[in-house]
């Protein structure tokens, strides 16, 4: 509200103990609009004492000023405020004999299937808000939508603000991902823990190694539902197996371009290695979380780039030459199971 022109008539103002949109407007060199419009904006931060004519009589504190439009602003946020905790004090006893009645239901069933993905949400949204530790998850496929990753920038950032540990793993698809390289980019600067591996097998969310989350799988449009698992012996399982890939599992490293085409290249020897397989491009896309177009676009690049007629031929050539490793795992018959043809 206050731009170049209001502050040069405030000050104007200030220093004559006048104010006449004409006579400033000649002064200042300006359109005398420019000067009613800076006038009402000045007015509006109360900035300025007009009379019961309308006129304006002098210049004010802006201290005062700001006082004046604070005050209500500060005595609406305490009113909400006090608000709020009155709904979190009527609701926590409330909560209490729910959560007691619940253990009673819940203690002697180690894995709870929810099938509706509004019951999960609510599980997961309970976990977090309980989680003291940590939460670590496994995130397959390529980059997430920006509107799922602004939800869990908010959520992730308010557990890092209470000092929990955050664990997660991408695949090396989602380092091509804007929305995700920059929401990586903001949860690493508060202290988040990020890093991508080539195969990622299930979506997995584990909160303080108590409470694990696997989806069921997807069968419509619909978000899937999911099994809540807190059999300490599985759970235990499933940590040691995040364990075990995040240690193989490189950091998600943002802005470096040495890394990116690192990346890059070691996405395209996974190929070529799932291709000296025999895998079918669908195959190669769901293993490596890609776009089956954008993998078939990767698959005819290396096709012409040594010659091969077809995906299997391509893998053994690269194979030959050294370029991609575990050539003994080659099927003998290509044309079976999940191979592609010739």
């Amino acid at each position: 509200m206050l731009g170049g022109v209001a502050a040069e008539v405030y000050e104007y103002a200030l220093r004559n103990g006048t104010f006449k949109d004409e006579e400033i407007a000649g002064r200042l060199g300006v359109d005398v609009q420019l000067i009613s419009e800076a006038r009402e904006a000045l007015q509006d931060l109360r900035l300025l004492a007009v009379s019961a004519n309308g006129r304006v009589v002098a210049a004010l504190d802006p201290d005062i000023a700001e006082a004046e439009l604070v005050t209500p602003l500060e005595l609406s946020i305490a009113q909400r405020r006090r608000e709020i905790a009155g709904i979190h004090q009527e609701l926590r006893v409330l909560s209490e004999v729910y959560r007691s009645r619940a253990r009673s239901t819940d203690d002697d069933v180690p894995i709870r299937v929810l099938d509706d993905f509004e019951d999960v949400r609510r599980e997961i949204d309970l976990a977090r808000r309980r989680c003291t530790e940590e939460r670590i998850s496994l995130q397959p496929g390529g980059g997430r939508s920006a509107e799922l990753l602004e939800q869990d920038l908010l959520q992730t950032l308010e557990m890092r603000k209470r000092g929990i540990r955050i664990r997660t793993l991408y695949q090396n698809t989602a380092r091509a991902s804007l929305a995700t390289r920059t929401y990586v980019r903001q949860i690493c600067a508060q202290g988040a823990e990020v890093r991508t591996a080539e195969e990622l097998s299930e979506r997995l969310i584990i909160y303080d190694r108590k409470f694990a989350f696997i989806p069921k799988e997807r069968t419509g449009k619909k978000p899937p539902g999911a099994a809540l698992v807190t059999d300490p012996t599985v759970v235990a399982y499933l940590c040691r197996s995040f364990e075990s890939i995040w240690q193989a599992s490189q950091p998600f490293e943002i802005g470096r371009t040495a890394e990116y085409q690192q990346i890059t290249e070691d996405l395209r020897v996974s190929i070529t290695r799932l291709m000296a397989k025999g895998l079918k491009d669908e195959g190669i896309a769901r293993r490596l979380g890609m776009a089956t177009r954008t993998c078939r676009r990767h698959i005819s690049a290396i096709m012409e780039e040594v010659g091969a007629t077809s995906r299997f031929q391509a893998g053994l050539l690269l194979a030959q030459q050294g370029l991609i490793p575990d050539t003994s795992a080659v099927p003998a018959n290509p044309d079976s199971g999940e191979v592609a043809d010739s």
